[in-house]
């Protein structure tokens, strides 16, 4: 079974340790219930060196994704998948070794509350949660209700966010601060963003908190360019649209040791 303790509010401290020990940070994404066996997909991601994993739970309009993770969402909700079902069959996981982070719109959040919902993926085993449709003014009863259950919320930033609200969302982030590297939906890019570089710089000058970069980065060579600028990554449509392909978790667990790899080899940023 997963271990509680790992749950426990655990996301930033573990982030911490292995980013201060030199270590590029990587959660690669997958929607749950994408396929009957999706589970063995997260022991792959673990056995490939992810230093925590982002469980997408699937909504019918998820309007900041691209057609990739659009497409998965619809998949695995023609499949039956639920939160409840997601969150069930987390639970009966054993321990991955890595903080499990949770992601969703406001409205499944909304459907049971805060509260309640905030202690389902207490109960699961689940670590972290990303809401990327709720901005950061609006947070205060979600964020409450996380700290009272133990899960750590990384709030979203994005190219266009003034630097006041950025300081902002940096403090009220708990685990990590997630970078969103352009304008846009996920979805797979030809190359890092420009924007990526220079939002990166602006969050890490107010806060030591760990910065993961994400939408867009597709390929080890992007990981090797934006760990120059971040404490690591968050691959998403990369992996779903091998997914969607038919990709075995063997087959995801090759595809994310070369982004392992990349990382290793690159310096720190400002380095």
């Amino acid at each position: 079974m997963t271990n509680p303790a790992l749950a426990a509010g655990t996301v930033e401290r573990h982030l911490r340790a292995r980013r201060d020990s030199g270590r590029g940070l990587l959660m690669p994404y997958l929607t749950g219930g994408i396929t009957p066996g999706w589970t063995h997909y997260l022991r792959a991601f673990a056995a490939a060196g992810a230093d925590a994993i982002e469980v997408g739970l699937p909504f019918s309009d998820p309007t900041l994704d691209g057609v990739t993770i659009q497409q998965a969402s619809h998949m695995a909700l023609a499949r039956g998948a639920s939160t409840r079902g997601i969150l069930a069959e987390l639970s009966g996981m054993p321990d991955l070794g890595v903080p499990l982070v949770v992601s969703t719109y406001y409205n499944l959040v909304l459907h049971d509350g805060p509260g309640a919902f905030c202690a389902a993926l207490r109960r699961a085993g689940v670590a972290g949660l990303i809401v990327p449709d709720l901005p950061v003014h609006e947070a205060g009863e979600l964020t409450d209700a996380a700290a009272d259950a133990g899960i750590e919320p990384a709030l979203l930033a994005s190219p266009s966010t003034p630097q006041p609200r950025l300081a902002e969302i940096s403090r009220r982030s708990r685990g990590f601060v997630y970078a969103v590297s352009l304008m846009g939906t996920t979805g797979e890019r030809a190359a890092l963003a420009a924007s990526a570089a220079e939002l990166a710089g602006r969050i890490r000058r107010v806060t030591d908190r760990p910065v993961l970069l994400g939408f867009g980065i597709s390929t080890p060579e992007q990981a090797r360019e934006a760990r120059r600028h971040a404490d690591g990554v968050v691959v998403g449509a990369a992996i779903m649209r091998r997914v969607l392909d038919g990709a075995e978790p063997d087959d995801l667990r090759d595809f994310l040791a070369t982004l392992r790899q990349a990382l290793d080899a690159s310096p720190r940023p400002g380095v």
